[in-house]
Order: structure tokens, then sequence, then C-alpha cells
């Protein structure tokens, strides 16, 4: 592709109409000569707003996609139910954070973890959103569910003194 003389590496991937669903959005490779310059991660880009790895192109550089690498699943009440690839060491955490944190519908106390099992089965795992729940790494091929809280009413915030006093006098003016 050719692109301006102004133009910077995220230019040149969305002039070229960007990684297929086969490329990797967070490894892009800027590569001059036979060094890499700069590696982007367009989920920076895209879920923080930060360009910093961003830089001009010369000419003879090339933009390498790499294959897309380990997938996770999220979905339920999130704010972006999506598939999103992975980095190493990614925690559930991230997961949730990339996918714009939990709704405010969602039962903020646990989630439960689908994992393949050597390609035969999958395993369900439940875990609790706690400090110790949220460090669990992720591998590729987990799914993640988060539900919504019960549509079961438990209180309308209407208190028994209030109650009990206006079922035996009429209110007060």
């Amino acid at each position: 592709y050719t692109v301006g003389s102004l133009s910077t590496l995220v230019n040149a991937v969305l002039a070229s109409g960007g990684p297929t669903s086969t490329g990797s959005l967070r490894r892009i490779q800027l590569k001059r000569g036979e060094q890499v310059v700069t590696e982007f991660d367009f989920y920076d880009l895209l879920l923080k707003g930060d360009k910093s790895r961003d830089v001009p192109l010369l000419p003879g550089d090339v933009v390498f996609v790499p294959p897309i690498g380990a997938l996770a699943a999220i979905n339920g009440s999130v704010n972006v139910s999506a598939i999103y690839e992975l980095k190493k060491s990614q925690r559930l955490e991230d997961l949730i954070e990339m996918a714009g944190g939990l709704t405010t519908s969602a039962a903020g106390q646990k989630v439960t973890l689908e994992r393949s099992a050597d390609r035969q089965h999958r395993l369900v795992e439940e875990l609790n959103l706690d400090a110790k729940g949220l460090a669990r790494p992720l591998v590729d091929g987990d799914i993640v569910n988060v539900f919504t809280l019960s549509p079961r009413v438990t209180s309308a915030g209407i208190s028994r003194r209030f109650l009990n006093a206006s079922r035996h006098s009429p209110p007060r003016l």
C-alpha cells in the first residue's frame, strides 16, 4: 500500500483495511531493515485512546501483522461482550476491564469459567470476584460468563415502621 509522507503505523494499518480476523491486533510490528522499531497494541488505542507507540513511517518500512494469538470470550452482564485476544499472563481482571467492566445489573460476586480439558471436554468452574478469583490466569479458549442479578425484588426500600404506621392510622398532612 502507498501511504502519504506523514503517515504513521496506525494510518498504514487502517489504509490497508486493518488486520483480518486471523491477524493479531495486539502485536503489530513496524520493521525497519532487520529491526523491529515498535510493537503496537491496537487494544491500547481502542480501549484507552493510547497512541504513544504509534510512530511515523519511513520509506521501505514494513508493517507486519502476525497471526492472532490466544483468545478468550466474555459474555453476559458486561458492557462489551466479545472475544478478546490475550497477551501473555492476562488474568480474569484484565478480561473484565477489556470488556468495559460489569454492568449495573451484574451479579458481581461470582462468574463461571469454561475451559477446554485436553480438547476432550469442557470444565466449568465458579470463581469468586475477589482478589484470588480476579487474579486467575486465562488461557486460549476460555469462556467467562457473568450473570445478571436475580429479577426477584427483596426490598422496595420501604421501612417496616412506615408500613406498620400506615396500616393503623391515616397519613398526617
